[in-house]
């Protein structure tokens, strides 16, 4: 079971120092394994695509959003030269199942029925609202529409309840897991939630739950998690916060104070719903009595969302006072702003988009019981994304082929996690890169290279002991620098990032 949320930074769950209490995802952690060194792609297509296929983005299509298409690296979506865990894991028997965001190709011929899932449930393109079904956003089961635009969707399996993206997808979750036959079966369950992406809206009894505790602001909240997170061994003891771009705290209005409260309580209620969700799926394992031989992974799209401006959409018109007029809105209607990302993303340097940790770094929670015996325990080996279909194919003793329906398809890019979660130090990458947007990155051993714009600046800096990023040390290695400017640049021609396309860096999604 594959489980990814959307745009949640890497420090809100309270396994990595989040004051946002998750005790089902601490269950899995406190029964599994902590990946402290895990890497997506910086944006939710990349990211998902890189996921399911095992390559870079570019290499299957989707070095960008599903938009547009600007050629071979940014079709937007799945190209034929590659296989989805999906399309390999059936060739094993394995029944497979998605629900939830798919954001990988929203045109009929790219859909998850035709990438290898049996069953589907949930939204081809983004998903722009969590009451409601909007234009572009309306929802399928396996290939057929099921519920079109409508401020009102009909809660089909548990009508007695109000239509709520992350409760709705996982009852689907457990629809389908009761159809796979589990235990005589095999299955692959890919489950993707929305959650935590703007817009931010939740069910009252979870917003009630946070309300008042964010009055003592992101100043504090970044100081507090650091120290959590340095006790937990997340982070090194000597970590230090990046600077922050936030005005403080106490140069705010108690007005302001208030309404930035409400907004992050929103934020934080959305992902105490998921984790009571992530609770019903486990129940549902345990109760089948597989859970002890299910690999459950655990993690997000990209890093925390600043958008958009320093308190969010449309702050100052809507408000807690007409919160009942915006609650269900969708779109871009409100979202908690780049000052509260910046403390989700504690201890890191900027956001979703961004190569430098801020965008990249997630949190992976890996739960096995029959395999993994250093429960409880973390794991520093630098892994990314692309590591995620090696891992499937390996435990499901499944052949990943050079031909699938008559065409070549691309060799595989990651590097199985099954050493790892047995315990054992394994054969690394010998790099892992990244480009979005032109913000481009390569991490080496101890050495990350990053820049915001790949044809000009470059930073680079020592992981082991610098994570947050804040000493460059390009001028003090400048042969280093070249180097690995040189690596990179042979990994984007190689795999379509170059030519750039047009650029588009205004997409929204």
């Amino acid at each position: 079971a594959l489980i990814m949320c959307d745009d949640m930074g890497y420090s809100d769950i309270s396994c990595y120092g989040g004051e946002i209490s998750t005790p089902n995802l601490d269950r899995l952690a406190k029964n599994g394994l902590r990946f402290n060194q895990f890497y997506n792609a910086a944006r939710c297509c990349p990211t998902r695509a890189s996921l399911l296929t095992g390559l870079y983005p570019h290499e299957c299509g989707v070095g960008r959003m599903v938009y547009h298409n600007d050629g071979p690296g940014y079709l937007g979506y799945l190209n034929d030269k590659c296989m989805t865990i999906a399309e390999v894991l059936k060739q094993t028997g394995y029944h497979t199942m998605m629900v939830g965001k798919w954001h990988v190709g929203h045109s009929k011929g790219q859909w998850p029925t035709d990438r290898g899932f049996d069953r589907f449930y949930g939204i081809h393109k983004h998903v722009d609202s969590y009451f409601t079904v909007l234009k572009g956003c309306t929802v399928y089961l396996d290939d057929k529409e099921v519920i079109p635009v409508t401020k009102e969707p009909p809660n089909v399996l548990r009508p007695d309840k109000e239509w709520y993206t992350t409760d709705v997808f996982t009852d689907y979750a457990l629809k389908f897991l009761e159809q796979a036959a589990p235990g005589k079966q095999p299955f692959f369950l890919y489950l993707a939630y929305n959650a935590p992406h703007w817009p931010i809206e939740a069910p009252e009894e979870n917003i009630a739950k946070f309300r008042g505790k964010y009055l003592k602001g992101w100043d504090k909240l970044r100081e507090e998690k650091l120290e959590r997170m340095k006790q937990l061994g997340i982070v090194k003891k000597d970590t230090e916060l990046s600077p922050s771009e936030n005005p403080k705290w106490d140069s705010l209005s108690k007005s302001d104070k208030r309404e930035l409260d409400f907004r992050r309580a929103i934020y934080a209620a959305q992902i105490d719903r998921m984790d009571e969700n992530i609770g019903r799926l486990l129940r549902r394992l345990r109760e089948l009595g597989i859970i002890d031989n299910t690999l459950i992974l655990f993690l997000s799209d990209n890093g925390c969302s600043a958008e958009k401006g320093m308190f969010g959409f449309n702050y100052g018109r809507y408000n807690i006072a007409n919160y009942p007029q915006w609650r269900k809105l969708g779109g871009g209607s409100v979202s908690q702003g780049r000052a509260w990302a910046n403390a989700s993303n504690t201890p890191f340097r900027l956001y979703k988009k961004w190569i430098h940790e801020g965008g990249i770094a997630t949190p992976l929670i890996a739960h096995w019981p029959r395999v993994i015996k250093s429960k409880g325990k973390l794991t520093h080996q630098v892994s990314h994304v692309i590591d995620i279909m090696v891992t499937c194919c390996e435990v499901a003793k499944a052949v990943y082929p050079k031909t699938f329906k008559g065409r070549s398809i691309r060799a595989l890019r990651g590097k199985s996690l099954l050493p790892i979660l047995q315990g054992k130090q394994r054969q690394g990458h010998e790099a892992i890169y990244w480009e979005h947007e032109r913000h481009a990155g390569v991490r080496q051993g101890r050495w990350k290279l990053v820049s915001k714009d790949a044809e000009q600046h470059w930073e680079l800096y020592d992981m082991e002991n610098d994570r947050t990023e804040i000493r460059d040390l390009a001028s003090a290695f400048p042969q280093r620098l070249e180097q690995m400017k040189a690596m990179w640049t042979a990994w984007a021609r190689q795999i379509n990032v170059l030519p750039w396309p047009k650029d588009r860096r205004q997409e929204k999604k």
